[in-house]
């Protein structure tokens, strides 16, 4: 098999990369989105201070799991306000970046309603305006910042929309682990066991890679090493640093698979059971992982490289990995009944992530 791997993301990362933003944004105008805590954590300040009067433009509040009934807004004002700009920035973690990769896909209209009409159909688009997109993350978790896909939440209407188009891949990354310094310990945990799901995502999955696993592997081993000890050392710098790149190799691993199961059944668990992003596409993972297990002889292997050979000790491992850090790992434990998850896992199988999964076929 020829093995493909292709991002076009151009990704700075250190200590310290938040400067880049200068040099990178040249002669251009910047609208910032970003999260309402930034302010006050100095951000904004900073940002302004590194892009002077080319920063045109702030949207600073931007909730988690962004919503239609929020987005509208904020999109048809910035295309109203902002709508010359020329970049648009993301400072944040998941939420502020899909965030953004929804502002810069601009409709004929400048209307909101138009755009997710075209998301509707799952058909791909060519915008008719848009923007480039720089993305700064600020937890280790999101891996957005090297993928094209954003997800749009309708809770009323219990619906999602899934965007991805050739221009909601950020034009840069800028991965600086001291913007990360200030997440609280519950953020740390649940965002960098999603990034831990992305790498297993990405292994258990038909469009699996050489290379893509190359990046799985090596961001698993460091997250179960890391985060544990990150947790109960949240001011360490060589953990947050490791954590972030981590994150940004699971990140760089997905871009190329898309996600699989455990983000299918992370949808549903999200929308009618309110379970953050991170929490919900990783409790999981120890009954994906068993799931998973024997349908493929490579995927096998590449398990095998991570948990060793014995898939009870497998998933016993994840399961106390999961539980030192105050993760529950049973569907009964978010008050889901044994018939209510089967259904929900049969569903997940069926959809456009669950059929990535090598399982999938099987079911």
């Amino acid at each position: 098999m020829i093995a493909r791997f292709h991002n076009p993301v151009d990704t700075r990362f250190g200590w310290g990369s938040l400067h880049e933003l200068a040099d990178i944004t040249e002669n251009q105008t910047v609208a910032l989105v970003t999260f309402p805590e930034a302010r006050g954590l100095g951000l904004v300040d900073r940002i302004q201070d590194l892009l002077g009067d080319r920063l045109v433009y702030v949207i600073e509040d931007v909730q988690p799991n962004p919503d239609v009934a929020q987005l509208r807004d904020t999109y048809e004002r910035f295309w109203q306000q902002a709508g010359e700009c020329n970049v648009v920035i993301a400072v944040g973690g998941g939420s502020a970046i899909d965030t953004a990769k929804a502002l810069i896909v601009g409709t004929e209209s400048g209307r909101f309603d138009e755009l997710l009409a075209l998301l509707a159909t799952g058909k791909p688009f060519v915008p008719t305006r848009r923007k480039l997109l720089i993305a700064a993350p600020t937890t280790a978790g999101t891996g957005s910042e090297v993928t094209p896909w954003a997800t749009i939440w309708d809770s009323a209407s219990h619906k999602k929309y899934s965007l991805h188009l050739e221009c909601t891949w950020p034009k840069v990354a800028i991965v600086d682990p001291e913007l990360m310094l200030t997440v609280p310990g519950g953020v740390t945990v649940s965002t960098g066991l999603d990034a831990l799901s992305h790498a297993l995502e990405s292994v258990w999955n038909i469009n699996a890679n050489p290379v893509s696993d190359t990046f799985a592997i090596s961001a698993i081993a460091d997250i179960l090493e890391c985060l544990p000890l990150l947790r109960h050392d949240l001011a360490n710098r060589e953990l947050r640093s490791r954590m972030a790149m981590a994150a940004l190799k699971a990140g760089l691993a997905f871009s190329n698979t898309k996600t699989a199961l455990a983000h299918s059944i992370s949808y549903e668990m999200t929308l009618h059971y309110g379970l953050p992003h991170g929490i919900a596409c990783s409790f999981t993972l120890p009954l994906v992982l068993g799931l998973a297990w024997g349908h493929d002889a490579a995927r096998d292997c590449t398990l095998q490289r991570i948990f060793g050979n014995d898939l009870a000790k497998a998933q016993d491992q994840l399961r106390e990995f999961l539980h030192s850090l105050d993760v529950k790992t049973e569907f009964s434990d978010y008050g889901v009944s044994v018939s209510q998850a089967e259904h929900m896992i049969q569903c997940a199988m069926q959809g456009a992530r669950g059929k990535n999964f090598i399982g999938s076929l099987a079911a």
